[in-house]
């Protein structure tokens, strides 16, 4: 019922012409993947990327969007920015966003809404901190980002939903799929209770916290869990297809 999606999140990595090659080298080898394919490349990268992916069955992702149509935003792009290069879906609420660069609930809401509003597809990531997790504020901490992160969305369903628990990102240690989707679908279970069990039984909620080859299969093969943001391992082509193919 829910077409996967597994989505490279290249973080600051790789140079443009080092992500075209890294682009060219994974076309043939997704290009009959069953499910969404998406990378989410650096602003400096979409266009040449951008180029690089037409004609094939990847999409074109990037990593953050302003809520702001234009201004004096030093450093930031805006929605008509990124579609003008092609851009699909746009990552909204990485952990590392809110680590390191101020991120809220509240610039989550704007930034989704304004996406939507403008034809992108949001990859919104909600996740505990291990202290959160071994306090037992998984489900509090997850209620607040959804409740605050999505108000105002009027269809869930237009945009897909990363669980990213924060302990399991870049560090090797991953949730066991039984974590994981229990985790997914504590979420699915708000979504349904805030906005409508129809739109909970359709939304995308994809896994990011350490998703590679060697566990792909098994996270996917859970009910709840329709995908994966996957960092480190999107960087080597034949990881990514390896886990596009799980």
């Amino acid at each position: 019922m829910r077409k996967p999606i597994i989505a490279g999140n290249w973080k600051m990595n790789m140079t443009p012409s080092q992500g075209v090659q890294l682009v060219e080298e994974l076309k043939p080898l997704v290009a009959d993947a069953t499910c969404d394919v998406v990378v989410c490349v650096p602003a400096t990268h979409l266009h040449a990327v951008g180029q690089a992916v037409k004609g094939s069955n990847i999409k074109l992702g990037a990593q953050n969007v302003h809520f702001a149509k234009s201004g004096a935003y030093t450093g930031e792009i805006s929605c008509d920015m990124l579609k003008e290069l092609g851009v699909e879906y746009v990552i909204i609420g990485h952990s590392e966003r809110r680590q390191y660069f101020g991120e809220t609930d509240q610039t989550v809401n704007k930034r989704t809404l304004a996406a939507l509003e403008n034809g992108l597809t949001p990859i919104v990531c909600v996740g505990e901190s291990l202290e959160e997790r071994e306090s037992n504020k998984t489900e509090e901490v997850l209620l607040r980002q959804i409740t605050e992160g999505l108000k105002g969305v009027e269809n869930i369903p237009d945009l897909v939903i990363a669980y990213e628990p924060i302990w399991a990102i870049g560090t090797g240690v991953t949730a066991t799929k039984e974590q994981a989707n229990e985790t997914i679908g504590y979420i699915r279970s708000v979504i349904a209770k805030t906005f409508c069990p129809k739109c909970a039984a359709k939304v995308r909620i994809q896994y990011g916290g350490s998703m590679k080859p060697s566990n792909a299969s098994e996270l996917m093969g859970m009910e709840e869990i329709d995908g994966g943001l996957i960092g480190g391992a999107s960087l080597k082509a034949v990881d990514f297809s390896q886990i596009v193919k799980y």
